[in-house]
């Protein structure tokens, strides 16, 4: 840690939940390990990982959700003006921050006040793009919205007037600069140490934890349907279903119809008696978001009996492991601008977990194909990626070395973590 004497007051502030923003998490302790004190802003609907809960150097300011008003324009210039006057307050009783970073989206009302409190009380502003607003806003709305275009107008107007941003694509670092002149520094999303392999025997206790709560996962008090202890030792089934992982925030951006579709030519596959020998699958889907119950509802619909759909909600500490215990993972982030990166793909690389990841434009920057997982464009390339990863599961020989080859290009990728490449890029700002 640095020395206290050069100990900085920094403000993160997230306009949603703080434990569903690991990225900002992931700042506030490196900042921390600087020596600098961390005022965290935000809403705190889930827990923030273990880590940053236990760090002495971190303080939380929770925002209070808005009421919800019935009509929909006059909840939304309601809700904004909440916001302002809310996160405003909490920046105002706090400590002066030396450097204040905002997550970016959500922009309205967050980045013009954090814009005006710095140049108020004469704090550093740093904006950290994750995706830009107006696109995702634009998914709900035509392009041609006046909304849509208010917010795009201001994140130019404000993000011209940082003094400083990060990014998190090659792709947006370009775009941004050649769009709207903004020059930015890509900070690509690194795994933490939580994501890791992990062996057969945390593999076997997590599940068996697991199937306290998912009985469907446990056959006997030592034995799941993957793993079973045998005189004190664990051991794989020979025989077990074929592990499927995939996380959502259930938004607009993420068609989950695609695996859905894949999923059912799957069960029909297996039902049918075709000629291919394919295990039976649990697919485990997490996450919190408003199409959840949608997608639920189609897949209690499905019925299947080959295909096992179960969406967990997991603990900071537990997602890691339910990564590490599956055997490819899958997802269906499509971006809205098509320059950022979908973090679960970064989680799942760091517990060498191969994956299938939709196509679009910057994808390359992080998957592969057919290298370290692969790419698809539709639900029909996933149900080919998905037989052939399983076909004769798990016993297949080419199926085995490629995944062997997939993890060796795995290994590449995670001996630049998130604090070695924080410290490369991003530490030189806040020693200024």
């Amino acid at each position: 840690m640095e020395k206290l004497k050069e100990s900085k007051n920094v403000a993160i502030v997230v306009l949603g939940d703080i434990g569903r923003s690991p990225r900002m998490q992931y700042h506030s302790l490196s900042l921390t390990e600087m020596g600098h004190k961390v005022d965290v802003f935000g809403y705190g609907e889930t827990s923030p990982m273990i880590e940053v809960k236990e760090a002495p150097l971190i303080q939380y300011h929770y925002l209070v959700q808005c009421p919800v008003i019935p009509l929909k324009i006059i909840n939304y210039a309601f809700k904004t003006v909440w916001q302002a006057l809310t996160l405003l307050f909490l920046l105002l009783v706090n400590r002066r921050p030396d450097f204040l970073v905002l997550q970016n989206p959500p922009a309205i009302p967050a980045i013009l006040i954090c814009w005006v409190f710095c140049r108020a009380v004469g704090s550093k502003f740093i904006i950290d793009w994750h995706n830009y607003a107006h696109t995702i806003m634009a998914l709900n709305h035509s392009s041609e919205n006046i909304l849509v275009k208010i917010t795009k107008k201001v994140e130019i107007f404000v993000g011209k007037r940082a003094d400083h941003n990060f990014c998190v694509t090659n792709a947006m670092k370009t775009d941004l600069y050649k769009q709207w002149g903004i020059s930015a520094i890509t900070l690509y999303d690194r795994p933490s140490n939580i994501f890791r392999s992990i062996s057969v025997e945390e593999k076997h206790d997590f599940l068996i934890q697991l199937g306290k709560k998912y009985h469907q996962l446990v056959c006997t008090e030592n034995s799941t349907l993957f793993t079973e202890k045998v005189n004190g030792k664990v051991f794989l089934k020979s025989s077990r279903p074929g592990v499927l992982v995939s996380s959502t925030s259930w938004t607009e951006d993420e068609d989950f119809t695609i695996l859905l579709s894949a999923l059912q030519d799957y069960e029909d596959h297996i039902s049918n008696g075709n000629d291919r020998k394919l295990p039976k699958l649990v697919c485990f889907i997490t996450g919190k978001g408003h199409l959840k119950d949608y997608y639920c509802k189609k897949v209690a619909d499905s019925k299947w009996k080959n295909v096992t759909v179960i969406t967990p909600w997991l603990e900071s500490s537990e997602y890691p492991l339910i990564l590490a215990c599956a055997d490819l993972g899958v997802s269906l982030h499509t971006s809205s601008s098509g320059l950022d990166l979908p973090m679960k793909v970064v989680d799942m690389f760091g517990c060498a977990l191969p994956v299938c990841a939709y196509d679009f434009n910057c994808l390359h920057e992080l998957v592969l194909h057919e290298k370290n997982g692969y790419t698809f464009k539709s639900s029909g390339e996933l149900s080919k990626q998905l037989h052939n990863w399983f076909n004769n599961f798990p016993n297949d020989h080419n199926q085995q070395e490629t995944e062997l080859k997939f993890k060796e290009e795995l290994k590449v990728f995670q001996r630049l973590g998130w604090r070695e490449n924080w410290n490369n890029l991003a530490k030189p700002i806040f020693t200024q």
